[in-house]
């Protein structure tokens, strides 16, 4: 036994259960975490891992059960005994306010203030007690900075210099590195070790399992508001992880094509935007193939796809689409020859939330739909339950309010709108950011089924796993320009990274 495990419990949870109207959310869990130790949490979207944070964070409580932290019994927490007894969320959206510094945001609302009649904020020693909290996380940024001058990965280590300032002896990161490329993944995955030797404990909550494997000392899985394994140190693995979290094995994320990749779809020569005017992008796009475009954040990749889309103007340079010059000048353009995006942020760009599966599906295409001057329901409704059915969108209704989907199915909407109208390029920005590892699996199987079709597809992710296990082929940008192609042959981790930071070309891979 190690220390971890002899060490007295600083949070159990026995007999947990919630429910919502019907709706088992939490069966009666069992739960023991102990100082010092990183447990990774996993779970498919639903499996109870939202309402278990609620309840832990004193949000919601529980119908029964009970909670013990430091042998102290409680039937139900309140937000304020979360925080006092050192349980600290550091949540997927971050709740910084930028134009403020750090340490500004680290104490907004219990600053130190100075004696006298104005009750001024002590600026020095607020910024005096924030400075050890990131040196302890290894910050290399100082208590004065703007937040807005900050990478996502530092603003994170904002919200966790905030939790430490609490006194935490619980941090729960939930989805921290969804949002990261590698480099700045290994760094908070860094910070959770300093954590751990530091006393405190961890859960990382996160559906990428590659990183769960790395940095946790021991897995929970739930299923159906259930604890239906849990994985020592030594027995982590995907495989096993996936195989608790559904029930059944799965199979690798690479599909191979059906057929050979067909001609170019889409060539781009001399391509610059407004982020990078003075680098050029010259890129070709096979038909029936799934090209991962990867690259740091700041790349340039978003900018890419939101110039082929039209969001963006294109500053100089060419672009073709089956060997045919064209101009795109505007996102209408784009749709009209068969080039469709699937954007970063579904909820924001990619989806009206409060509209039905149904409109969201015949949005982009209304015309289509149209008898005479009014929409016909009757034809709407049947183009959404054929894609409901083809694309395998659980939803209570086609009349559903999209926002109440998961963040798959949601996904699986904006899919289908695109795929009601025949496209030629189909363009996925982080297809599968915030979403569970069985919802992946279904959208890697919708990508090699567009290819196979004849579509060909350009895939960017910051996920090094998915990158290397969808893709056929892998491109790498570097501040503005393509560094380097990758075939499958060559992909590494390493390869891409070096292709990533600019460094020399790797074995096997060609440069740009």
């Amino acid at each position: 036994m190690n220390l971890i495990q002899s060490a007295d419990p600083f949070l159990t949870l026995k007999a947990v259960r919630k429910s919502y109207t019907g709706v088992l959310a939490l069966a009666g869990l069992d739960l023991v975490i102990r100082p010092g130790e990183v447990v990774g949490l996993v779970g498919e979207n639903g499996a109870g891992k939202s309402t278990l944070m609620k309840i832990l964070g004193g949000v919601i409580a529980p119908d029964s059960g009970e909670i013990v932290i430091d042998g102290k019994s409680f039937a139900a927490l309140s937000v304020k005994q979360s925080i006092g007894s050192g349980i600290a969320f550091v949540h997927q959206e971050l709740n910084l306010f930028d134009n403020l510094d750090v340490a500004a945001n680290v104490y907004i609302g219990r600053e130190p203030r100075k004696y006298g009649i104005l009750n001024l904020v002590d600026t020095a020693r607020q910024q005096a007690a924030v400075a050890p909290l990131l040196e302890q996380l290894g910050a290399n940024f100082a208590p004065d900075t703007l937040v807005a001058r900050l990478s996502l990965a530092q603003q994170q280590l904002v919200e966790i210099a905030k939790a430490l300032s609490y006194d935490a002896r619980l941090v729960i990161l939930d989805e921290p590195t969804s949002s990261l490329p590698y480099a700045e993944t290994e760094r908070l995955l860094g910070v959770m070790d300093r954590l751990r030797a530091r006393g405190i404990a961890v859960v990382f909550v996160s559906h990428r399992l590659h990183e769960v494997e790395r940095a946790a000392d021991r897995v929970v899985v739930l299923r159906d508001g259930q604890l239906v394994g849990e994985l020592a140190r030594g027995d982590v693995s995907h495989d096993r992880m996936v195989k608790l979290m559904i029930g059944r094995d799965l199979k690798g994320n690479y599909l191979p094509p059906r057929q050979p990749k067909g001609a170019v779809a889409l060539s781009v020569r001399g391509i610059r935007t407004a982020t990078y005017p003075g680098r050029a992008v010259d890129l070709d796009l096979h038909k029936g193939e799934i090209m991962g475009l990867a690259g740091l954040v700041g790349s340039g990749r978003t900018e890419l796809a939101r110039a082929l889309f039209g969001i963006d103007p294109i500053l100089g340079g060419t672009v073709q689409l089956d060997g045919v010059p064209v101009v795109i000048r505007n996102s209408r353009q784009a749709v009209a020859r068969g080039v469709f995006l699937v954007p970063e942020d579904r909820k924001a760009t990619g989806v009206i939330l409060d509209l039905p599966v149904a409109q969201n599906i015949t949005l982009p295409d209304l015309p289509r739909y149209a008898s005479g001057p009014l929409v016909s329901a009757g034809l709407e409704n049947a183009r959404a339950t054929q894609s409901r059915a083809s694309l395998a969108i659980k939803t209570p209704d086609i009349q559903t309010r999209t926002k109440l989907l998961s963040g798959g199915n949601q996904q699986k909407v904006v899919l289908a709108k695109w795929l009601a109208m025949q496209p030629k390029v189909m363009i996925f920005d982080e297809p599968t950011r915030g979403i569970d590892i069985g919802s992946k699996s279904e959208i890697y199987r919708l990508m090699r089924g567009l290819a196979d079709q004849g579509v060909a597809v350009l895939m960017i992710s910051s996920d090094m796993e998915e990158v290397i296990g969808v893709s056929d082929r892998v491109t790498v940008m570097h501040e503005g320009r393509i560094s380097g192609v990758l075939d499958r042959a060559d992909f590494s981790e390493e390869n891409v990274l070096q292709l990533a930071v600019g460094r020399a070309a790797v074995q096997g891979g060609s440069r740009a």
